[in-house]
């Protein structure tokens, strides 16, 4: 039977998902620092920015040289299956996440990734 190496590439968020809250935080971000925090290059985070303000996620304003975004309340995730739920509670959600401190103990290697009270 052949081996098949695990895919470790993926994330639970998207990177659209973290635009927006980085927008929502900051509604006067550059794109140069919602790109350096996804990891992405700015032409990317530029056209995730265009996904968002087409689908109706967010408006953006240009003020002098700078773009100012508005994250636009009441909307609905994409997919069917959450369809009927408003992205602002995982929004905030995200906004709130920042550096956390350090978790005492070790998560398990089973998956449990919860934090642990160290043993002793």
């Amino acid at each position: 039977m052949e081996q098949v190496e695990p895919r470790t590439s993926w994330t639970f968020v998207t990177n659209h998902a973290r635009i927006l809250a980085m927008i929502l935080r900051d509604p006067e971000v550059r794109l140069r620092d919602l790109a350096a925090g996804c990891g992405l290059t700015e032409r990317a985070a530029g056209a995730i920015v265009g996904d968002l303000e087409n689908g109706g996620y967010l408006t953006r304003v240009r003020r002098g040289r700078r773009n100012h975004y508005h994250v636009t309340p009441g909307t609905v995730f994409r997919h069917p299956a959450e369809g009927h739920h408003e992205i602002a509670n995982l929004l905030h959600l995200l906004v709130d996440l920042g550096p956390q401190p350090r978790a005492r103990g070790r998560a398990s290697t089973n998956g449990d990734h919860r934090e642990r009270e160290p043993h002793g």
